[in-house]
């Protein structure tokens, strides 16, 4: 029995590895489009679960972690953006708000699943269209959701976080240790 994180996202693989070294990664290739009925709120865990469950069918003796990240504001999700314009846009209507980052985190052994969102509240500062160009030239924004990482020049974006800061970088690695415990994975 081992961990597999089903999530390429170095990001995710940094931040498991904070609490373990031990867990091999396969990335799980599902669509990821939300059923329409789907609130915005629970659309990070719907997509967490349906990764490690996809993983688990194919190696059920393991334990499959599987995660999403989603932006929220004024309940529509900021996902990541397809061009720099994109991700101008979303960084103009975040400037100045705050926003929620959900991030869902669901394990899977078999057909056993088990799955909880994290909730942190994130506001900008107001950000001057000089700002927003020079985030952009550091090409940070173009693979994170929402257009920003909070775990670089992003921070230089973020008036004030309430929550778990690792959360907004892609996985609330304390709560997820309680988990994997539930699991068996006892890491401390």
């Amino acid at each position: 029995m081992g961990l597999i994180l089903a999530s390429a996202s170095p990001r995710r693989q940094e931040l498991l590895r904070l609490i373990t070294e031990d867990f091999t990664v396969f990335p799980a290739a599902v669509d990821e489009s939300l059923p329409p009925v789907l609130s915005v709120q629970k659309a990070a865990q719907y997509l967490a679960r349906k990764k490690a469950l996809a993983v688990a069918n194919e190696y059920p003796n393991d334990i499959v972690l599987g995660s999403d990240t989603t932006v929220v504001l004024e309940n529509a999700i900021f996902g990541k953006p397809k061009t720099p314009e994109h991700a101008a846009e979303m960084l103009r209507q975040l400037s100045g708000k705050t926003h929620t980052v959900i991030t869902g985190v669901a394990l899977a052994q078999g057909k056993r699943v088990s799955s909880f969102q994290t909730e942190t509240a994130v506001t900008f500062y107001p950000l001057t269209e000089e700002q927003i160009q020079a985030y952009l030239a550091t090409g940070e924004p173009m693979d994170k959701a929402g257009s920003y990482g909070v775990q670089g020049k992003g921070a230089l974006l973020v008036e004030r976080l309430e929550g778990d800061f690792f959360n907004v970088m892609g996985l609330p690695v304390l709560r997820l240790s309680r988990m994997l415990a539930q699991f068996g994975i006892k890491l401390l």
